[in-house]
């Protein structure tokens, strides 16, 4: 009767101990951020591309490539990776530069709708 006691509290003691383990840190994208509101579109088009961006399925890296690439006069691959953001499978929130925080679909929607409005314009 002691022993399955003292395996009980074995037993008990393990499983409070992984409940209060540490969660594993969350990995972090790097989407370019600090190139483009530096106002280097090149420098986060070169980090953007190494990084395999144009195949990621994520909203955010897609969404910034397409800024990288309109800002940098690419305007045929903004388009591209701002309708493959709108076409990711992926959705989540996320936080745009202004603070402000919005559905990552709706975010590529307007940049795709920004970025057709502007190449209109040009069009004119």
């Amino acid at each position: 009767m002691s022993l399955s006691i003292l395996a009980a509290a074995v037993l008990t003691g393990q499983s409070a101990m992984s409940l209060t383990a540490a969660p594993a840190p969350l990995s972090t994208v790097d989407v370019a951020y600090v190139e483009l509101t530096a106002g280097q579109p090149l420098r986060a088009v070169h980090k953007l591309e190494a990084a395999g961006a144009a195949r990621s399925d994520d909203p955010a890296t897609l969404i910034n490539l397409g800024a990288a690439y309109a800002r940098a006069g690419m305007s045929g691959k903004a388009l591209g990776a701002y309708r493959a953001a709108v076409a990711s499978p992926v959705r989540y929130d996320l936080q745009l530069s202004d603070g402000s925080w919005v559905d990552s679909r709706f975010a590529a929607r307007q940049a795709l709708e920004a970025m057709v409005a502007a190449n209109t314009m040009a069009l004119r």
